[in-house]
């Protein structure tokens, strides 16, 4: 019972700032389940099952906050097809193929997308535009089909959405507003995390019950999150995003050298 309420304020946790800083979760969802439970007395999470979990957690918290985002103008449409799809079939491969790649090898991946994604938030940038709508937003299509075909893959095996690294893209490659990044990569991350929670399922690696308590916490906190979140500062917003990418990142990357 204990373990279950764990994973319940976890959800909770994680899914407040998926709905705050537009990510599915998974890069907190990843390293507070395979490294917090044994603090608390609790048995190891495979990391197989760790993924499983993830891409889960963030389909439903990115659905849950993508409705908000939606209902104030936030999600481009158009970006949304471009690079969910693109992402969608590429994810979809990553997941099944990850059924036959060792946990180290999935780690080293995972660590080196938040290294990369670290180092792009802390590029400097102007806020001058961070606050416009939906439509008054353009990008390059070539660009964002060959991102999200690239990047699908690798998120799909190590059981991310994606949105760490797509938000940082979105940022500084397509240069997308935050305000709509935020908005527009919770609908993108439906794509990436649906097609690799399929592939997860099909391979037996989603534990349903501890699935359940994630969402029972996620769900209504990710709302929380996106109200939270139209009332920040965009420049706040992109430090609590970036601090938290990099801590990951460090995080993973010196338990991987252990």
């Amino acid at each position: 019972m204990a373990f279950y309420l764990f994973l319940l304020l976890a959800g909770a946790i994680v899914g407040f700032f998926s709905g705050l800083l537009g990510i599915g979760g998974g890069i907190l969802m990843f390293p507070l389940l395979l490294y917090l439970p044994p603090l608390f007395g609790f048995h190891l999470i495979g990391v197989k099952n760790i993924t499983g979990l993830t891409m889960i957690q963030g389909f439903f918290a990115s659905l849950s906050a993508m409705l908000f985002y939606h209902r104030h103008s936030l999600v481009n449409k158009p970006l949304v097809l471009t690079l969910g799809l693109s992402l969608f079939l590429s994810s979809l491969t990553g997941s099944f193929v990850s059924k036959v790649v060792p946990d180290k090898p999935l780690l080293f991946i995972f660590a080196g997308l938040a290294l990369t994604a670290s180092v792009m938030m802390l590029i400097p940038r102007s806020y001058a535009k961070d606050e416009l709508t939906e439509d008054k937003v353009t990008f390059h299509k070539p660009a964002a089909v060959v991102l999200g075909v690239t990047l699908g893959f690798l998120i799909g095996m190590v059981g991310q959405g994606g949105a760490f690294i797509i938000i940082p893209l979105l940022l500084y490659v397509l240069k997308i507003p935050l305000r709509v990044a935020l908005g527009s990569t919770l609908a993108i991350g439906l794509f990436s995390s649906s097609a690799g929670l399929v592939g997860k399922i099909a391979t037996g690696q989603v534990p349903f019950q501890m699935a359940a308590a994630l969402l029972i916490g996620a769900i209504p906190s990710a709302r929380l999150g996106g109200v939270v979140g139209k009332k920040t500062k965009t420049q706040y917003l992109r430090w609590i995003l970036a601090l938290i990418i990099i801590g990951t990142a460090v995080k993973i990357w010196m338990d991987i050298f252990k």
